[in-house]
């Protein structure tokens, strides 16, 4: 039997490879099936089974291609309504893959059709959980992401409870836990950063597992400081619900270098966003007028699902050379689509044919600080709010990057701003979002809040972010 956790880190997402005598399965995978075939090939296994946990919200899972591709059935669990051929399996279900066999454990609360998959090894001993978005390392998920559910997300919390009580905390302690998601994910609130750990643990560490829980104290918990979905959870939902257009689709209609003539005709179309995925550092220095940062070294994918409003939107790439099928690749795995090409050569293209280019203003920790000291100075402090409760500059208003679409209403197109997350990486996307929107004095804060809290600059815990908003209109 051979069991292989296959992490994700910028997306924070765990699928998984299970082999045993020549007969494979594959839990939740991602976008792009290769990596997966490669897998079964090496082992001269046939791939039999693609189970899904559910339906997912964060990633565009690879499942229909994959069982395209392989011949494998798809499996969800009970109350799936798929619009393609899967097996919807019967709660405790059994599938037999080599020598091992694996349950189906109907696990409904993160959404309606949620499932864990308990696997029993050769001597038909109980070995793992697959729980998918149910329960997490210290965390479980969250219960407002259900498709089409007319269930409240305090229903589904409520049934979420009954489920781990029931069917997941009756298991073995020494069962081992493999979640869907580690932390990052924006499927839960406080995710640990371990990826594996055994049931009787997380019954002695996790908050939703504690034994004297009533329902209502748990669901209390579970929803208070929850924040409101990402903007591309639904898309993501629907599309693994109803289906998508292939992967190698996607990647050949991208996969286009593009001349700086025709490079130009397609960035003044107004429905065509110019995205550079370089590094916050290059971008900076020299970018072209109007295109939006959001850097490919980092979590690219989740944060293009977010800070793009159309998911539709058709795209043209100025990407790192050589990466461009990478950044491809990671915008599929989200639901974009769309892109059309990326310009030949990079960014080089742009500066040798002579083109207008734009810089952002910056300036080192150090010297904000000196100006902070010298006088009033606005600053825009863009990371989330649990970063900005835990510690922020005295007087920093709150914007995180992820509502500034909605949150610019406060600010003044005449008054200049100071920008700053934990490192440069989101205050740089901020910075392009909010001078598309007609903001041209923004100043970037090097190294970020990570590096002007090594000055002496005033800083302090928690204050009202809805009062910081208002004292600096």
């Amino acid at each position: 039997m051979k069991i292989e956790q296959i992490y994700t880190a910028c997306m924070a997402e765990a699928a998984y490879y299970i082999e045993s005598d020549g007969e494979a399965a594959i839990i939740d995978p991602l976008r792009e099936t290769e990596p997966y075939l490669q897998r079964a090939s090496d082992d001269a296994a046939e791939l039999k089974y693609i189970f899904e946990t559910h339906f997912h919200a964060d990633f565009v899972s690879g499942h229909i291609d994959l069982a395209r591709e392989s011949g494998a059935t798809i499996v969800f669990g009970p109350m799936a309504s798929p619009e393609y051929e899967v097996h919807v399996a019967q709660d405790e279900e059994l599938f037999q893959i080599g020598k091992i066999t694996i349950k189906a454990l109907h696990t409904p609360g993160h959404t309606m059709e949620s499932t864990t998959y308990l696997l029993y090894d050769e001597d038909g001993k109980e070995h793992a959980i697959f729980t998918g978005d149910t329960l997490f390392l210290g965390d479980v998920g969250r219960p407002d992401l259900a498709v089409k559910s007319d269930l409240s997300k305090e229903d589904l919390a409520g049934l979420l409870f009954d489920s781990l009580r029931t069917t997941i905390m009756p298991l073995p302690d020494e069962l081992i836990v493999y979640p869907g998601h580690g932390a990052g994910s924006s499927c839960g609130k406080s995710m640990s950063h371990d990826t594996v750990d055994t049931l009787g643990n997380q019954k002695a560490t996790n908050y939703a597992l504690r034994e004297d829980m009533h329902k209502d104290e748990f669901i209390k918990e579970l929803l208070t400081g929850m924040l409101p979905p990402p903007r591309y959870f639904p898309v993501n939902a629907q599309m693994n619900r109803t289906g998508y257009e292939s992967y190698k689709s996607v990647i050949e209609r991208g996969d286009h270098p593009l001349q700086i003539d025709t490079f130009k005709a397609l960035m003044n179309d107004d429905d065509v966003l110019v995205l550079d995925c370089r590094h916050e550092t290059e971008f900076g220095n020299g970018h072209i007028p109007g295109s939006r940062f959001i850097g490919l070294d980092g979590s690219f994918a989740m944060w293009v699902g977010v800070l793009i409003e159309d998911l539709k939107q058709k795209i043209v790439l100025v990407a790192p050379v050589g990466r461009e099928i990478e950044a491809l690749t990671r915008l599929s795995r989200v639901g974009l689509d769309q892109t059309v090409g990326f310009l030949e050569s990079g960014f080089d293209t742009w500066t040798a044919n002579g083109e207008v280019v734009e810089m952002q203003e910056h300036i080192s920790a150090e010297s904000y600080a000196t100006y902070h000291r010298q006088g009033t100075i606005k600053t825009i402090d863009c990371r989330k709010p649990s970063e900005y409760d835990a510690q922020h500059v005295s007087d920093a208003m709150l914007l995180p990057v992820e509502d500034i679409f909605d949150d610019t209403d406060v600010l003044d197109k005449k008054q200049t701003y100071y920008v700053h997350c934990a490192g440069g990486y989101r205050s740089m996307s901020a910075i392009s979002i909010l001078k598309a929107k007609g903001y041209d004095n923004l100043v970037n804060v090097d190294g970020g809040f990570d590096a002007i809290v090594k000055t002496d600059i005033p800083v302090t815990s928690y204050v009202c972010p809805l009062t910081q908003k208002k004292q600096l209109a």
